[in-house]
């Protein structure tokens, strides 16, 4: 439910194959409810690929020249971390049955390994991201699983507050209405990325949470499935986003979000999204018109102002009308100068608890307006546009700190650090301040 490039989640852990089918995953595997890690969401490109969380092979049916499980037995290296890992465990209060049962079987997974080695080498624009999240086969889906669980979803509304299109929007982005729930093994991919080490602390407390959920009782071991970075279930919670804010929704003693009823899960993502603010009537955003002239500098997210207050600087809805009084907001140009731009109220920040990707949560806002019957988005988008590179990226990065712009870290992850850097940079030479990493910046840093 929350959060970025795996350097992994925020509040839950976070697209392709055929964009008629899923998107596929929310845009960051890494971020996602609960995971506490928040890294800035890109601006211009999405650094995982709009994909299923679902693997489209198990790991013993990849095809020849793919990476293979490797059975632990020939791998000591990960039995020593394993024995070490069972005295950790129980000093976490995992008793050896449970940790026993849990481990039967478990082997040192590759794919995993090559599946978060890979993140950073793809890319999908935000418009095509957004073809995706609000296709008409998804839309059309949305509204046939709106349908057939308007009952339990009514309910988990008037329970919690939180519109039934926006859990089925979420629902829909993060296993395609549950079609894609994921079937790794959970505890072997957690435990394959702990002793991996790269992001060894934060898996490890994942599996602990983990082992916790199987101690409780709430799924079994060989139930216990999901992503290749640790998401679970229908909505695709982390295991600590799990223990903290899973619902049982149905009664029956159990936390169950990975079953084919998806009552619990649907109802723990409503309490989630409650749990960090969500007002009800609310909209997460507007698309607005903006006026010739207007100061793209003042789109920035601590820039919040009255709907009216904006409307007196000319940015008015799409029918030329102020757009109603929702509360402060502020106005996001996610293609920078080009492409929509959208007024975004309190309730976008709240999605942003599950996914930090502004792509993201557009995702969901949009599909939930479609889901409501509301337009497609209406601006055009630069499409055919060129996009910096990874490597770019972190170019781009260089030459701004160089120039004594601001930047934190040379990472190659366009968040509001480095989007604050380029406008600064923007406006010393008399550019469009709109914070947009565009080829045109790059060369414009290179002559300058």
């Amino acid at each position: 439910m929350q959060a970025s490039i795996i350097g992994l989640t925020s509040v839950f852990l976070m697209v392709s194959t055929a964009l008629a089918g899923a998107v596929e995953v929310s845009l960051r595997p890494q971020m996602r409810p609960g995971s506490g890690i928040v890294t800035a969401a890109a601006v211009v490109s999405i650094d995982v690929p709009i994909r299923s969380l679902r693997p489209q092979m198990r790991p013993k049916a990849l095809a020849d020249g793919e990476a293979r499980i490797i059975p632990a037995s020939a791998n000591k290296a990960f039995d020593r971390w394993i024995s070490g890992f069972r005295g950790r465990a129980a000093q976490q209060g995992i008793r050896t049955g449970v940790f026993d049962r849990a481990f039967r079987g478990v082997q040192y997974n590759t794919s995993v390994i090559q599946k978060d080695r890979n993140q950073s080498e793809f890319k999908s624009q935000i418009w095509d991201y957004l073809d995706s999240a609000a296709s008409p086969v998804r839309v059309k889906n949305g509204q046939a699983a709106l349908r057939k669980h308007r009952r339990t979803l009514t309910r988990i509304e008037q329970k919690y507050g939180v519109e039934k299109e926006v859990v089925a929007a979420v629902w829909g982005l993060e296993s395609t209405y549950g079609e894609r729930r994921g079937e790794i093994p959970l505890i072997e991919a957690l435990a394959t990325l702990s002793f991996d080490g790269r992001r060894g602390k934060f898996f490890e407390s994942q599996l602990i949470a983990a082992l916790k959920i199987l101690q409780a009782g709430d799924v079994s071991p060989a139930d216990m499935k999901g992503s290749w970075a640790g998401a679970m279930g229908h909505t695709q919670f982390i295991p600590t986003s799990y223990l903290a804010y899973a619902v049982d929704f149905t009664g029956d003693g159990k936390r169950d979000i990975w079953s084919d009823d998806p009552s619990d899960a649907l109802a723990s993502t409503a309490a989630y999204l409650k749990r960090f603010g969500w007002t009800k009537g609310q909209p997460w955003g507007v698309e607005v018109r903006l006026p010739r002239g207007f100061n793209h500098a003042s789109a920035a997210r601590k820039n919040m102002k009255s709907p009216a207050q904006w409307a007196a600087q000319g940015v008015v809805g799409l029918d030329g009308k102020p757009v109603p009084n929702y509360g402060k907001a502020s106005i996001l140009l996610p293609a920078g100068a080009q492409g929509a731009a959208f007024m975004i109220f309190n309730n976008f920040a709240v999605i942003e608890r599950y996914n930090k990707a502004d792509a993201y949560v557009i995702g969901v806002g949009h599909l939930s307006d479609r889901l409501k019957g509301g337009p497609e988005i209406q601006a055009s988008w630069p499409r055919g546009y060129k996009p910096l590179s990874f490597d770019e990226r972190m170019e781009m990065q260089r030459r701004l700190q160089r120039k004594g712009f601001g930047v934190e870290k040379i990472d190659g992850i366009i968040g509001p650090n480095t989007v604050e850097a380029i406008r600064s940079f923007q406006k010393s030479v008399g550019a469009t301040p709109d914070g947009f990493p565009s080829q045109e910046l790059l060369a414009l840093l290179k002559r300058s």
